[in-house]
């Protein structure tokens, strides 16, 4: 994992106690998966998916998605029609989804130093379970998962705050939005963090430009190359919680047996 770098200006950021992240692109390599099926949709009535375009529609909710992607090249189907027909060309690739470079890790580091974790996601339950189905060990270091394609407290989905407000407010602590850090990949749901009132850390694709990524607080080209004590989190190299108590309580004794020899 990296390290701070020297001309990172740490007081640029703020420090967080709690950490939300977005699913798709973020931790799991999905966004070619639905890119493909949303391609092959719009091939059948000779339209195409440019890569301008799949900015746009990135961290969208699937309703929005879909009245969006109807109504943008005038399909000659409904809005559920084309769900219908996009869950049957991406569903059965989500279980076998790989996570994105430096995702685990990152997540069992967060959890081993006891930093609150949750994600906040524009899928709806439906498919979250698919891609959980086989990778049940990871996502049990989550508190807990929003899904703003279901939720109904979700009320509008990204670039809307919903999703990540949502997020914040289900944690036991109840943190305020100034203490969370977001992981997003997408514009789309940078902006939804930022309207939260929170930072976020940008992990977009390779060919995303600039326009798109410039009000992330933060842009990494992997999450391995994260440098958690840029927000004040624990650093990859710091000891765990029961080390540090450990090496506090040895420190005491060998005062008190210093004392003792004294006397």
């Amino acid at each position: 994992m990296a390290t701070l770098p020297a001309c990172c200006i740490p007081n640029k950021f703020k420090p967080v106690t709690h950490c939300i992240f977005d699913l798709d692109g973020t931790i799991l390599e999905t966004e070619t998966i639905y890119s493909k099926a949303i391609h092959s949709i719009l091939q059948e009535y000779d339209q195409e998916l440019t890569k301008e375009y799949h900015t746009t529609i990135t961290g969208l909710v699937e309703k929005d998605l879909s009245i969006k992607m109807v109504k943008d090249f005038d399909l000659p189907i409904t809005p559920d029609e084309f769900v219908t027909v996009f869950r049957e060309r991406s569903d059965s690739f989500l279980q076998e989804a790989e996570f994105m470079p430096g995702a685990v890790d990152l997540l069992q580091h967060l959890h081993a130093h006891r930093i609150p974790l949750a994600i906040g996601t524009s899928s709806g339950q439906y498919a979250v379970d698919l891609k959980f189905s086989n990778k049940k060990e990871i996502f049990d270091l989550f508190s807990h998962v929003v899904c703003g394609g279901s939720d109904p407290e979700v009320l509008e989905g990204k670039p809307a705050p919903d999703i990540f407000i949502v997020a914040a407010r289900r944690f036991p602590d109840r943190p305020s939005p100034s203490k969370c850090l977001v992981f997003e990949d997408a514009v789309n749901g940078v902006k939804a963090a930022l309207a939260a009132k929170m930072q976020v850390v940008m992990i977009p694709a390779p060919e995303v430009p600039y326009d798109c990524w410039k009000l992330a607080t933060l842009r990494l080209d992997s999450l391995k190359c994260m440098v958690p004590e840029l927000f004040g989190l624990p650093a990859f190299n710091a000891p765990l919680p029961e080390e540090k108590a450990v090496n506090e309580n040895d420190g005491m004794d060998a005062s008190e047996e210093a004392v003792t020899n004294e006397t």
